[in-house]
């Protein structure tokens, strides 16, 4: 019988590592990122790529990868590298990798085809089918145009990242920093497009993911803008440098505070709603009313909070009659 395959993992922080380099790959590992994506596109020099293929396919059988999840970033379907980037990781280590992220998607066929060719290797050498999940990373504007389409395309699909810097250059944004705002504009020049993107993935039940933030040593800007994209709901962000790596774990992370208040509606929710608490669909909480939209609420602080790994300091006490 096939296990079912967790989709959403944790991914507070998206470790990007060339996949060239083999003394970044070896640092990569002791990192406290949840998620490290060996990448093989825009990290990787063309005349690198071939190589770059069979480093990752080693570091990923030899490397100790405990608790993150080990993505592979492949070059998009216009170019010549991308059959081979698949061909040659999966076959060499799928059995030790967890997705294929696929950047500038365009239209949801793009993953249809990923998917095929995933199928393809999984049968010829023997891997659990539709193991491998994919990441579609939406960087112009056809692709924001066709995301729901593209959240759909595959079972495999987990996650939608923002890729910014391809995104802004494709809209002609007038702004060389990325992730930052363009000058001339008074409100959020990225909202719409977080949001469409959030939207994409929550109706379909994945991971929304923001993508990176240029400027490595300036952590407080880094903190803004990913303060922004958690605000909205995003679960996760890409970092770029081990010292953004702690700031987008803390920030993705619900505070202890909410995390303890949000396992209590779900204990008290559960026992107010149970024979013995009364079968009362709404309850007091010392003096917050709750009922089944506080608890749909919880649920998501909760379940960051269990994914960040998060250990309860209080808890429920049945009142005493």
């Amino acid at each position: 019988m096939t296990t079912p395959v967790n989709r959403l993992r944790p991914r507070r922080s998206c470790l990007a590592v060339p996949g060239s380099n083999p003394r970044f790959l070896e640092k990569a590992q002791g990192l406290p990122a949840d998620q490290v994506f060996l990448d093989l596109e825009d990290a990787c020099a063309p005349l690198a790529k071939p190589e770059a293929r069979h480093t990752i396919v080693k570091f990923l059988n030899e490397g100790d990868w405990t608790g993150k999840t080990r993505v592979v970033r492949v070059n998009d379907w216009t170019t010549e590298w991308t059959y081979r980037d698949v061909v040659t990781v999966v076959e060499g280590a799928g059995q030790n990798l967890d997705c294929i992220m696929l950047p500038k998607v365009q239209t949801a066929e793009q993953v249809v085809a990923l998917d095929l060719l995933l199928t393809q290797i999984e049968k010829t050498m023997g891997f659990e089918v539709g193991k491998i999940g994919i990441e579609a990373q939406i960087e112009n504007a056809q692709g924001l145009n066709n995301v729901n389409a593209i959240a759909q395309a595959s079972p495999r699909v987990e996650t939608i990242i923002f890729g910014p810097a391809d995104f802004m250059a494709s809209i002609n944004m007038k702004s060389l920093v990325v992730g930052e705002q363009p000058p001339g504009y008074p409100a959020d020049a990225y909202h719409y497009i977080l949001m469409k993107i959030l939207m994409a993935a929550r109706a379909n039940n994945l991971q929304a993911i923001d993508g990176p933030y240029l400027q490595i040593r300036n952590i407080e800007g880094y903190r803004a803008v990913a303060q922004r994209a958690a605000a909205l709901g995003f679960d996760g962000k890409w970092v770029l440098h081990p010292g953004q790596v702690e700031a987008s774990n803390e920030i993705f992370s619900p505070s202890q505070e909410d995390y303890d208040h949000a396992e209590l509606i779900l204990d008290a929710y559960d026992y107010y709603t149970s024979e013995a608490g009364g079968k009362k669909g709404s309850a007091m909480l010392g003096d917050e009313m709750i009922d089944e939209a506080s608890r749909k609420m919880a649920l998501v602080v909760s379940g960051k909070g269990r994914a960040a790994g998060m250990q309860r300091t209080s808890k429920f006490e049945i009142p005493e009659a």
